[in-house]
């Protein structure tokens, strides 16, 4: 069977059932795992966030949206030269990866006409039905219910573990600096079952666009900051923009050093490595229930010292890898 992945959560759900050496296409997105980066690429993104900045996409963004055109390119020539057997698509988010409409037009005439199926996780149940539907849909439906059963006894042990904590703080999670966006879908879910509480938000929820105002009348405990499509290296170009808000000194989060900086990959690819966000997640909020669980060089925590301020070009350079190496 021929695959075709054209979102990275699907790339790494095909992966880990251990069909990688079926994919025959995947987008300019899927990096991982690493040999993801030798497939062909079938789909590109018109706007490249690893060069521009967060209001710079914005606006070619709008622009696209305007003029009724997609901001992915699906190469259909490539697609008829390999007929795939199976095309994996989603309808969760129209500016993260092609949609379900962009892939239809691009099998138009195609015969036989490939089984597409359609990812659309809202939870982190729907997620791990995802797997099972991939697993199904390729013919490894075994495989698949061994992947699940395997993520939900993870979950469970992190959700057993939270349910001892004392106190749950207030949690607030940031999937865009500009504009202000907070994570929606499994990330309110997420931050429940790590332990934390979500008062802005319901587990399923769409993403929202939020005002200062907002987020300081929220006042979280704790601010969790993972822009989609951000790595660290471009998240910290971008941080200071949070420090130019008026009272950002005087939220409670700041104060007490509570602010982290995660790679998004955990958090906005809606696949196994899910759960590994949940793990950070968790060891972040009660590092006194958990240890060791959060990888090598994808946390960074505000480690300015106490009392102090600093300009918003410099804010970048106190944030230090969590937990630090020392801790580890």
């Amino acid at each position: 069977m021929n695959i075709c992945s054209l979102l990275p959560s699907g790339t790494e759900i095909v992966f880990t059932l251990g069909l990688g050496d079926q994919l025959s296409g995947v987008s300019d997105l899927c990096d991982y795992p690493p040999a993801a980066r030798q497939k062909p690429v079938v789909s590109r993104s018109l706007i490249d966030t690893t060069v521009l900045s967060s209001a710079e996409v914005e606006m070619k963004m709008r622009a696209l949206q305007e003029a009724g055109a997609s901001p992915f390119q699906i190469d259909t020539a490539a697609l008829h030269r390999t007929p795939p057997d199976l095309v994996l698509t989603q309808d969760t988010c129209a500016i993260c990866d092609p949609t379900a409409d962009d892939v239809q037009r691009a099998l138009d005439g195609m015969q036989p006409r490939p089984q597409m199926l359609v990812l659309g996780p809202r939870t982190v149940s729907d997620i791990l039905a995802s797997i099972t539907a991939v697993g199904q849909a390729a013919g490894v439906p075994e495989r698949a219910s061994a992947v699940v059963a395997a993520l939900q006894a993870r979950l469970q042990a992190v959700a057993d573990q939270a349910a001892r904590a004392a106190y749950r703080p207030r949690m607030l999670s940031l999937e865009g600096l500009n504009p202000l966006v907070a994570g929606g879908h499994w990330i309110p879910e997420l931050k429940i079952l790590a332990g934390g509480r979500d008062e802005l938000f319901s587990p399923g929820c769409a993403a929202q666009r939020l005002t200062w105002a907002t987020i300081r009348e929220a006042d979280p405990e704790l601010l969790i900051i993972t822009p989609c499509s951000s790595n660290l290296e471009r998240s910290l170009r971008e941080i200071g923009l949070l420090v130019t808000q008026e009272g950002w000194w005087e939220m409670t989060a700041v104060r007490q050093r509570q602010v982290y900086v995660i790679d998004h990959v955990y958090f906005s690819r809606p696949g196994p490595r899910v759960l590994t966000g949940l793990e950070i997640l968790a060891q972040i909020t009660h590092p006194e229930l958990f240890q060791g669980l959060i990888p090598s060089g994808t946390v960074l925590q505000l480690a300015l010292p106490s009392g102090r301020t600093c300009t918003p070009e410099t804010f970048a350079t106190f944030l230090q890898p969590y937990p630090a190496p020392e801790a580890v």
